[in-house]
């Protein structure tokens, strides 16, 4: 009986156990046969994208996860090469260097360095005077994207108006799209007047990557502009200010006391003093009623702002002196208003040098 019992019960185990195996094999079939599935879809999708694929561009896995009808832009490889194109990055590196040297920000290459948000909050920051609401340091994703949203808004209100075309946004730059990165530097540089050079009829090939219906990647190879020839009439021409404070720093020192003797000897009749350059004449205020004294006239308190607190009074202020300079018979000022309210020495220098070469003389 026993002996009975025992078999029953391992024919019952056998029949657990082949049950066991019977849906684990399926399972593993129908994994087997999923992934064929896939497998072949791939196959298919890359058949049918191959011959439209740029020759040397290397489609990687995370450019081909995109939502359906959309879209992602990546720079050719060959285009990474263009003589002209590395002229183009040089150039844009050198001047935000140039730009943020004060806040000892170094800057070696646009993708790793401006995707997170920091460099441009820090050059949109110095360039426009305005000073953006956001943390300072960010490390998390969420927080990159956060800062370059505030940023690229800024950017976007500041430039539209001007008729730009905005190729750029908040995925394009944190996914380190250096096209996109140079776009909206020189946009940047042309909006704000930049002092430098930008070679001109610069084009990259870019790969365009589309998501069609049923996972189908359709690719296309895009000519892209970054410049076109009137960028270069942005150009300033070095001048003596310029050797004077990368060669001759000592000599500077004797520019500025003959300024400073200047300007206060007719500033004192208001009972004014300047002993900083740079600052006290960044608002504007200074610089009117030094051109009042200078052509013995008094400025209505109405055409200016006396006690400014805002970037655009300020710029509104140097901006009247200006044109009272030219007024009085004066060159236009090569300097801009938002770069002596940006407390530009330079920039400066070069105004009140107009004014200490056309009235040394005055009393």
């Amino acid at each position: 009986m026993s002996g009975n019992t025992s078999a029953t019960t391992q024919s019952a185990k056998m029949k657990k156990d082949e049950s066991f195996l019977g849906k684990l094999g399926g399972t593993l079939a129908r994994r087997k046969k999923s992934k064929e599935v896939s497998d072949l879809r791939e196959e298919g999708k890359n058949a049918i994208n191959a011959p439209m694929l740029p020759t040397g561009t290397d489609i990687h896995p995370e450019d081909t996860l995109l939502e359906e009808n959309a879209e992602r832009i990546m720079l050719d490889p060959t285009s990474r090469e263009n003589l002209k194109f590395k002229d183009l990055l040089k150039v844009l590196i050198d001047w935000i260097n140039s730009e943020l040297e004060e806040d000892r920000i170094i800057v070696k290459d646009l993708e790793e360095d401006c995707y997170d948000g920091q460099v441009l909050q820090k050059l949109f920051e110095k360039l426009s005077g305005r000073k953006l609401n956001v943390a300072e340091v960010t490390q998390s994703e969420i927080g990159q994207k956060q800062k370059l949203q505030t940023v690229l808004e800024a950017v976007n209100e500041l430039l539209r108006p001007h008729s730009w075309t905005i190729e750029w946004n908040v995925d394009s730059i944190h996914s380190k799209n250096l096209v996109a990165i140079v776009y909206l530097l020189v946009a940047l540089a042309m909006h704000f007047q930049a002092p430098i050079r930008l070679p001109e009829h610069v084009s990259v090939k870019v790969v365009v990557v589309k998501q069609k219906r049923e996972g189908i990647l359709q690719t296309a190879l895009v000519t892209k502009e970054l410049t076109i020839v009137f960028f270069v009439l942005f150009y300033k021409e070095r001048d003596a200010f310029d050797t004077l404070l990368d060669h001759a720093p000592d000599k500077l020192n004797v520019v500025k006391t003959s300024l400073i003797t200047f300007v206060n000897k007719h500033l004192n009749k208001l009972n004014l003093e300047v002993t900083e350059l740079e600052s006290q004449f960044a608002d504007g205020v200074y610089l009117i009623l030094l051109m009042g004294l200078l052509e013995d006239y008094f400025v209505p308190l109405y055409n200016f702002f006396l006690t400014p607190e805002s970037f655009e009074q300020k710029v509104h202020n140097v901006a009247f002196a200006f044109e009272l300079m030219q007024d009085g018979g004066l060159k236009k000022p090569k300097a801009r208003p938002e770069d002596v309210v940006n407390l530009n020495l330079k920039s400066t220098l070069r105004v009140l040098y107009n004014l200490f070469t056309n009235y040394k003389n005055s009393d």
